[in-house]
């Protein structure tokens, strides 16, 4: 354990949110030798005394750094995110901690799918990437981005049901050189971020551009955070969204996602029958129900066309989200009573997407991939790489 750099574990306990304290009781360090916990873990701190490796894994897993991280010569520089264009109440939120470690996770992922890209001579830059940067209509930004991917509101209301409509919409992108994950925790179900503090993340990368969404919202929300940060991309601007949109940017992107997806003659029309009651929760859900959107982001439209005041506003969003997390927990119970559960390499894939999956195929297949690189670039451990990219059984009649 010699080498240990004290003030880098200073700097991970820190930006992890946790005081010495709150830190000692996580990693299970207790009392011992007339000292507490966090006397034990000053000491550490200090270079005063060396942590078993049992204690160094606890830390790097509280931490969520990996070991080696502890034996840099220096506290390293923060990574380049981007810009953070939530507005949010309070940015030290703990689990904003949470969300910079999936962000450096991400970020780490998305070098190692453009090293890999680099290498390729057939690689071509992604043309949508910052193709409307002096864009300032909605209008005009969605007509952009409905020519950017082919996007056919008909084909894609067309499906029975939203993840469907979702997958298409997902093809779509994948397939102009945009690499999109479904991801909101740090590798475990404990970590989940919610979806108050981030709802998606663009990397406006020429080569290798990246969409991560929050796949802790419902299923609902993806198609239009999807094509927020297609927005995004084609504005040519990295960073974070969540929130309330009031910044310019976040809300000409909002405005462009919602073009797509809906007439503001559909809002206009049923704004007008709106009649102020347990009714209008319906006609909502019905709206939505055939836009293959969410009945919150059908309700802010309405906001937005002046149909419904902000405070009627905010009471059908939390409504709304109260109906999704009390159907969410039905729906755990209920899987709680069944055997066994869905495939974990089917989850895994869809939640990867088929862009980074086709990248760590072929690198396999060339040997330009190591299977630990592999694992790296697609979050899993080694030995998952394999069965991850096998084939999935196609089912037969």
């Amino acid at each position: 354990m010699a080498g240990l750099n004290p003030e880098v574990l200073i700097w991970a306990r820190e930006t992890a949110g946790l005081d010495r304290e709150t830190a000692a009781r996580k990693i299970d360090l207790k009392a011992a030798r007339g000292m507490s916990g966090a006397d034990r873990l000053a000491k550490i701190e200090a270079g005063e005394v060396v942590p078993t490796a049992a204690l160094l894994r606890r830390l790097a897993a509280q931490y969520h750094r990996p070991i080696l991280t502890f034996y840099l010569p220096q506290i390293p520089a923060p990574p380049e995110l981007g810009q953070d264009f939530r507005t949010l109440p309070d940015k030290g939120d703990p689990s904003n901690v949470l969300l910079a470690t999936l962000l450096r996770d991400v970020k780490a992922r998305q070098a190692l799918v453009r090293e890999i890209l680099e290498d390729d001579e057939d690689a071509v830059e992604v043309d949508l990437v910052g193709s409307a940067k002096a864009v300032g209509e909605a209008a005009v930004l969605a007509a952009s981005m409905v020519d950017a991917i082919g996007f056919d509101r008909a084909a894609y209301r067309g499906w029975n049901r939203t993840s469907d409509a979702f997958d298409y919409l997902r093809e779509l992108v994948e397939a102009k050189g945009v690499f999109v994950l479904l991801a909101g925790d740090c590798g475990h179900w404990s970590t989940a971020i919610e979806v108050g503090i981030f709802r998606g993340f663009a990397i406006a990368d020429q080569l290798a551009p990246f969409i991560v969404i929050n796949d802790q919202d419902a299923k609902a929300a993806w198609p239009f955070t999807l094509l927020h940060e297609v927005a995004h991309l084609l504005l040519g601007e990295t960073g974070v969204s969540g929130g309330a949109p009031n910044g310019r940017v976040e809300q000409l992107c909002n405005d462009a996602a919602a073009e797509m997806l809906i007439d503001q003659e559909e809002i206009a029309e049923l704004g007008r029958a709106l009649q102020g009651n347990a009714a209008d929760t319906a006609a909502i859900g019905a709206l939505a129900g055939r836009a293959r959107i969410s009945r919150s982001m059908v309700a802010y439209q309405l906001y937005r066309a002046r149909a419904i005041t902000e405070a009627r506003w905010i009471e059908l969003r939390d409504a709304f989200r109260g109906h999704w997390l009390a159907q969410k927990e039905r729906e755990r119970e209920k899987n709680r009573a069944k055997e066994g559960g869905p495939n974990w390499y089917v989850v895994r894939r869809h939640r990867l997407g088929s862009a980074i999956l086709a990248v760590a195929k072929q690198g396999m297949a060339d040997g330009s991939l190591t299977p630990t690189r592999a694992a790296r670039m697609l979050g899993v451990k080694p030995m998952a790489v394999y069965p991850l990219l096998a084939e999935p059984r196609r089912v037969t009649a």
